[in-house]
């Protein structure tokens, strides 16, 4: 089935800025709706953002509009989280998952996930 890769995260100061990265080999991207999630330790899974499947829709967390992007490239096999202006409230691990339907979801409807990535934010 759809396995999925995360990577990009890291260390980063209050205000840095990171991409991570969501790939994806056999499976082309571009046919799943995708979804960014976030879990910091002892608090529930919450979502950041997601892209639509072609990329008619996508939304964002009030708490990162603004300052996080989510972007395709088809070329590459990849969907992109750029983080900028981060806080240390930011810091969790951060996982990419995947769905077959053509909207945005909430977790539980998203079939593929990642093994995540860890991001800190902090001086």
């Amino acid at each position: 089935q759809l396995q999925l890769v995360e990577s990009g995260g890291g260390l980063v100061q209050p205000g840095g800025s990171l991409r991570l990265s969501c790939a994806a080999s056999e499976f082309t991207l571009d046919e799943y709706t995708i979804g960014w999630f976030r879990q910091a330790p002892g608090k529930e899974r919450e979502g950041v953002s997601c892209i639509s499947r072609g990329g008619g829709s996508i939304n964002y967390a009030d708490s990162v509009k603004g300052r996080f992007t989510i972007s395709r490239d088809n070329a590459k096999n990849t969907v992109y989280l750029q983080m900028n202006s981060l806080k240390p409230e930011d810091t969790a691990i951060y996982y990419c998952a995947a769905r077959t339907w053509k909207f945005c979801a909430g977790a539980a409807q998203y079939s593929y996930w990642g093994q995540g990535t860890q991001v800190t934010v902090s001086s």
